[in-house]
């Protein structure tokens, strides 16, 4: 246990370029707050004592404003950055060297029992503001944009964003054999590599529009400058007409 805080202290240096001191982290990170007292909420749970493991989390909720039943299963060098308004369900698995942001749920959709809160592998990055939700399973290394709502599995190496989440990242089928190396962490879950699919698509349009427009310009050119010879050739037409009833 105490290994375990050590690396969740240690964490916050790496993905947090603000962090100064272990002294600073100890005192004024809510991430690492309630990741301490989860540990202890959830050493009770595993051995039945129940409601002290509520009264402990729930504890950690008015200290941190971060939301953890201590039946969820957190891995090592988890970091929860600001973490204000996270909510971990109690069937939530998250393994290690993963990172949530502000405003996260890891929510369930049933009143069922059993397994009803998302599994997180190693690695996975969450946005601000997202949601998952359903016991479905990220894959490692995969990235959950900020404000997304996933519903489906999403795979190894792979980005989701949206509403409902889709897949904007299909590269991860050619990594997806090197997913045993150590998975590259992103801030919030965007890589520069990656641009708003919205965006991309609205552009898209755009300059398809705009060649359009080009072609019509064109063509009202090319109209304009028959007009002229269709008038002479009209007048001639005229002409060879009366000339042809005249000489009937």
């Amino acid at each position: 246990m105490f290994k375990k805080i050590r690396e969740d202290i240690a964490i916050v240096f790496e993905r947090d370029p603000a962090a100064r001191s272990t002294l600073e982290v100890l005192t004024t990170y809510p991430g690492v707050h309630a990741l301490l007292i989860h540990r202890l909420a959830h050493a009770f749970w595993q051995i039945k004592l129940y409601w002290l493991g509520r009264v402990i989390s729930h504890i950690g909720r008015w200290l941190t404003g971060v939301e953890i039943h201590p039946g969820a299963t957190i891995g090592r060098r988890v970091f929860i950055d600001h973490g204000m308004g996270v909510v971990i369900g109690e069937t939530a698995v998250i393994e290690d060297d993963c990172t949530l942001y502000h405003g996260v749920t890891l929510g369930g959709t049933s009143w069922n029992k059993g397994k009803r809160h998302p599994t997180l592998k190693q690695g996975v990055v969450i946005g601000a503001g997202a949601k998952i939700l359903g016991p479905i399973t990220i894959g490692r290394g995969a990235k959950i944009g900020s404000n997304a709502v996933v519903v489906k599995d999403v795979p190894a190496k792979a980005t989701a964003v949206g509403i409902p989440a889709r897949i904007v990242d299909e590269d991860h089928k050619v990594k997806q054999k090197s997913v045993a190396k150590e998975p590259v962490f992103n801030a919030y879950a965007v890589g520069r590599d990656e641009p708003d699919p919205i965006h991309k698509n609205l552009d898209t349009l755009l300059q398809a529009i705009k060649k359009q427009n080009q072609t019509i310009e064109r063509l009202e050119l090319k109209i304009k400058a028959l007009q002229p010879q269709a008038r002479e050739d009209l007048k001639l037409a005229k002409a060879f007409a009366a000339k042809k009833k005249t000489s009937r």
